[in-house]
């Protein structure tokens, strides 16, 4: 007899029809999240969830005395409760990997816009402001040959560092909980202690996973040893860097400028500092939302849910569920 799973979003056809396969699926497919107390009820008899951010919480797991796995299309597994997971041997998945290149384009992106000023300089021309004689006023800086730190050294780090110093020539240091010698040897990047990276880099990206440690990693004082000059990118999660200290950074100039994919709330406010300064790019958390990497993700996902109810040990299980 088939497994019961339930999928809490709209999945690609061949994802869904890869998990019938072995799975009898229940499923949710509104554009608007599931409410709590029907996804409670949709988790009574399922053995298995393929979620993107769902709370995972003691209170969920009692209400879902069948679960088995819970497989989220997300690097990120901090919606886990690990302990009430772990008590109640429910494994977690995550998808790792295939997105570490797409997140790195992004992350070049996000520091060619702000440096050049490309969405500044977009809405300039558009509404009418451009004209003969502005020469200085529309300059930005270099990217290339640039120093860059990176916080954060994993794959997505590396990819980003490739670019950087093979694409534009950077200068290219990094802080990271433990060396990557490997690294250092193939991207010829250099180990950093963290305030020596923030005062020598003029641009800075934020990759470190969101855990107990790196929460609010990048305050007020962190700002303060960054150059004037010095751009600011995060890409990891918003709750990493404190955000009333970076508003403060970019309003009183100790730093130029940042490049914002994540924020400490989601969906940011509409009356929230950051959208009222020119000196900040905020995107809408996009960090893996290409179309080939998405499904890639799902699919992924759906091997690691499929594996974990057929008895195996998914491929991407979370290191703390182990």
């Amino acid at each position: 007899m088939k497994p019961t799973v339930f999928i809490d979003r709209k999945v690609p056809n061949e994802v869904e029809a890869y998990i019938a396969e072995h799975c009898n699926i229940e499923k949710w497919e509104q554009s608007t999240h599931i409410p709590r107390a029907m996804l409670h009820e949709k988790l009574a008899n399922a053995s298995g969830l393929l979620t993107a951010g769902m709370k995972i919480d003691a209170d969920l797991l009692e209400r879902a005395p069948k679960l088995k796995i819970v497989s989220s299309i997300s690097v990120g597994y901090n919606h886990f409760d690990l302990a009430a997971m772990k008590e109640r041997g429910v494994i977690g998945t995550n998808t790792p990997h295939v997105l570490n290149d797409t997140v790195a384009d992004l992350a070049l992106a996000l520091m060619l816009g702000t440096a050049r000023r490309v969405a500044e300089l977009d809405r300039y021309v558009k509404d009418g402001q451009w004209k003969s004689g502005d020469g200085l006023k529309l300059f930005g800086v270099d990217v290339h040959h640039a120093k860059l730190g990176i916080i954060g050294m994993g794959r997505i780090g590396e990819a980003v560092a490739r670019r950087a110093k093979f694409g534009f020539d950077m200068d290219v240091a990094y802080f990271n909980r433990s060396r990557k010698p490997e690294a250092e040897e193939k991207l010829g990047v250099r180990f950093s202690q963290l305030n020596d990276l923030l005062a020598a880099s003029d641009f800075v990206v934020m990759l470190a996973p969101l855990t107990a440690e790196t929460t609010k990693l990048i305050g007020h004082n962190e700002f303060k040893m960054m150059k004037p000059s010095s751009i600011f990118i995060n890409i990891s999660r918003g709750q990493t860097v404190d955000e009333l200290a970076l508003i403060e950074a970019l309003q009183s100039g100790t730093i130029a400028a940042a490049g914002l994919d994540v924020y400490e709330k989601e969906p940011i406010d509409a009356d929230h500092p950051f959208l009222q300064m020119a000196n900040v790019l905020t995107l809408p958390h996009i960090g893996s939302a290409t179309t080939q990497t998405r499904f890639d993700m799902a699919m992924l996902a759906a091997q690691n849910l499929v594996s974990g109810l057929s008895g195996q040990t998914p491929t991407c299980m979370v290191d703390e569920l182990k």
